[in-house]
């Protein structure tokens, strides 16, 4: 089979177990309004899941995150360990662009963060070079980010490869 054409095909299969979805929606009904600040100002840990429905591989991860705010600048500090050994650490600098806005910039993202606070759900959309114990590969996230009714924080991101949906990330964060 010609290589576009198995493209074409990986690309509908992958729409397809992503549901179509350009955006991800809170699995639950979020508990209250947020802000950027609100989430990472302080300490965090999180324990996150990055699967590939297509192939059913799974990336299991734990975070340690650090956040502080100084005037319109809010920076976070990301401590990951992988279920693979690797680790990596990754700081978010994130500077208030208007009411409810951000813009940001971590070491793997390419170009500007837009970050967009709405009432309930923080949405955050960006393109970043992920690393893995294979290589490097530049994929789109569009993140979800809400209060659980439970208190914690979640996570969800659509991720992309060549705009099309290739895997999904929850990510859950409770205060350390």
């Amino acid at each position: 089979m010609p290589l576009s054409r198995r493209f074409l095909l990986l690309g509908a299969s992958a729409l397809a177990l992503t549901g179509c979805a350009t955006v991800p929606t809170p699995a639950a009904p979020p508990a209250g309004p947020i802000t950027l600040e609100q989430v990472f100002v302080g300490r965090l840990n999180g324990e996150g899941l990055f699967r590939v429905p297509l192939t059913g591989d799974e990336r299991r991860f734990t975070a340690r995150l650090n956040g502080r705010l100084e005037g319109d600048r809010l920076t976070v500090v990301e401590d990951f360990t992988y279920d693979d050994g690797q680790t990596d650490r990754l700081t978010w600098i994130f500077d208030r662009a208007g009411p409810g806005r951000w813009t940001g910039r971590r070491e793997d993202t390419v170009g500007t963060a837009d970050v967009i606070e709405e009432g309930e759900t923080i949405r955050l959309t960006y393109t970043a070079d992920f690393r893995s114990l294979s290589g490097v590969t530049r994929l789109g996230f569009a993140d979800v980010i809400y209060r659980h009714p439970d208190g914690r924080i979640i996570n969800d991101a659509i991720v992309r490869r060549w705009g099309l949906p290739l895997a999904r990330v929850h990510f859950t964060m409770t205060p350390a």
